[in-house]
């Protein structure tokens, strides 16, 4: 028993950073029906500017408890700005040119820009190193109970931080799309992009600042996931960015609260399967659960079905 909530603390985290990846995607296909392909990648770029800006603030300032405050603060701010601007401009660049053009030319876009931003992160910034670590940022837990043979279950300060962090962003987020005139503009873009135009909405703004808010969430995650691992490798983009899609896709996609939904039924699977099958065959259950539940469930689990336009 004390072995399985540990890991169920364990899945829950590691899904709610699946789910706040997750809610860039959906937003993103809800609003232009594209996948941005790309999205695991900005993510990536994240965390690896989080690295970049804590190794230079604590070698500054040191690694006591208010400069680790600190810099984890200036890897939000700046991480957030960068890919922000970072997906504005891909939008800009390889995605609104392609727009009005036969479906698969947005697809393939998607995969050359995140081809290029993984192979450029891989070449200016690893060189020969696979991975790049930090010593372990958040180290304080809250031991919870103890088995008969000494197992010991706990839940860490940054278990708490990622989910707690997760559950703000989510509140804030579907209260900004429900709520606010952004949220409207993007709804109205979702159902008739040109009827919008002809009411009046600047398509284009609305899209792009819908990608700039994708790529925030994307920046949050890499910060979460650097305080996670303690370790950054340019391919985490790929795997990572692949399983928040599935989040988005089992959750149901165009529905924040089922990106996220999905990203922690993600991280369970993940997590209890690796525990208590075999680490080796993860990938394969998260992905055959994802076929049978859309099987089940086309949809996703808090999907609409789609309407088809007349």
């Amino acid at each position: 028993m004390e072995v399985f909530v540990q890991q169920l603390i364990n899945g829950i985290t590691l899904g709610s950073v699946y789910g706040l990846i997750a809610i860039g995607y959906t937003m993103v296909f809800g609003i232009i029906g594209m996948v941005n392909f790309a999205h695991g990648e900005v993510f990536m770029i994240g965390a690896v500017i989080s690295l970049i800006i804590y190794v230079m603030v604590t070698t500054v300032i040191g690694v006591s408890a208010g400069a680790i405050f600190f810099a984890l603060m200036m890897c939000l701010v700046i991480g957030i700005l960068t890919t922000s601007i970072l997906n504005w401009a891909i939008e800009k660049v390889a995605y609104r040119p392609l727009r009005g053009s036969f479906r698969l030319a947005p697809l393939i876009s998607a995969l050359g820009m995140s081809y290029a931003l993984k192979n450029f992160v891989n070449i200016y910034q690893f060189e020969r190193s696979s991975n790049k670590s930090v010593p372990s940022i958040i180290t304080g837990n809250i031991p919870i109970m103890t088995s008969s043979d000494g197992f010991e279950v706990v839940l860490n300060d940054k278990n708490i931080l990622i989910v707690l962090v997760t559950v703000v962003l989510l509140t804030i987020f579907w209260y900004l799309v429900q709520k606010t005139s952004l949220g409207r503009a993007q709804r109205a873009c979702e159902q008739d992009r040109k009827m919008a135009s002809l009411l009046g909405i600047d398509v284009d703004r609305t899209i792009a600042i819908t990608f700039a808010i994708g790529a925030a969430l994307a920046a949050v995650a890499g910060v979460l996931y650097l305080v996670y691992y303690s370790t950054v490798s340019y391919n985490d983009g790929t795997v990572p960015g692949i399983k928040a899609f599935t989040a988005a896709v089992l959750g149901g996609i165009g529905s924040l609260p089922g990106a996220v939904l999905g990203g922690l039924l993600i991280g369970i699977i993940e997590i209890m399967w690796s525990n208590y099958v075999s680490s080796d065959y993860k990938d394969v259950a998260v992905f055959a659960i994802l076929i049978v539940v859309l099987i089940m469930m086309p949809q996703g689990i808090l999907g609409k079905p789609e309407v088809e336009k007349v």
